[in-house]
Order: structure tokens, then C-alpha cells, then sequence
């Protein structure tokens, strides 16, 4: 089972969302945050759920979808994984990962 890291960027990325839905909803925030852990959490037993970044195509980087957002993940040559960022999907994530 892949061991999964959560990198700074990455948590930064999952309070901003939180901060901003909880200017609204606190519950919301709550509930939108956990569901997104909660999505990532399948990556330790299906590391190929989400769909492979052709930007990168010497790397395993790789994107998961959860509603509005998009997980990007680092599949690692040990088989652990790092989440880079979780996205809304307006954005463009190729700035933040090239």
C-alpha cells in the first residue's frame, strides 16, 4: 500500500479552499476539505485512479478529480505518493507544475 505525503504546498492549497468556503459556510468548508482527503486516501490502494499530466511526460505526475478540484500527485519511484496541490478547476495548474 503507497504511503502518501502531503506536501506544504499542497496542505497551504487545502486551508486556502477551506478559508474561502468558510467565509460563506463553515460546515461547507468542513465538509469540502474532508471529502477531498477522503479522495486521496483511495491513491493508497489505486495510485493510477487519476489520469496521467501529459506535461510532464518524464515524471508520474498525475491528476485526480473531486467536483470543482483537481488533486495533482506525484506517483514516486518507491511507489509512495506526494500530492503536489489540490486546484479549483478554473485554474490553470500547468503554472504550478512545470
Amino acid at each position: 500500500m503507497a504511503k502518501l505525503n502531503w506536501t506544504a504546498e499542497a496542505e497551504q492549497w487545502l486551508r486556502d479552499i477551506h478559508d474561502y468556503i468558510a467565509q460563506d459556510d463553515p460546515g461547507a468548508a468542513m465538509r469540502t476539505v474532508q471529502s477531498i482527503y477522503d479522495k486521496v486516501q483511495m491513491l493508497q490502494k489505486f495510485p493510477e485512479l487519476g489520469y496521467r499530466y501529459h506535461r510532464q511526460p518524464d515524471r508520474d505526475i498525475r491528476v485526480l478529480l473531486y467536483g470543482h478540484y483537481r488533486i495533482a500527485y506525484l506517483i514516486k519511484l518507491d511507489g509512495n505518493i506526494d500530492i503536489l496541490g489540490v486546484f479549483h478547476g478554473a485554474l490553470n495548474i500547468d503554472q504550478y507544475l512545470l
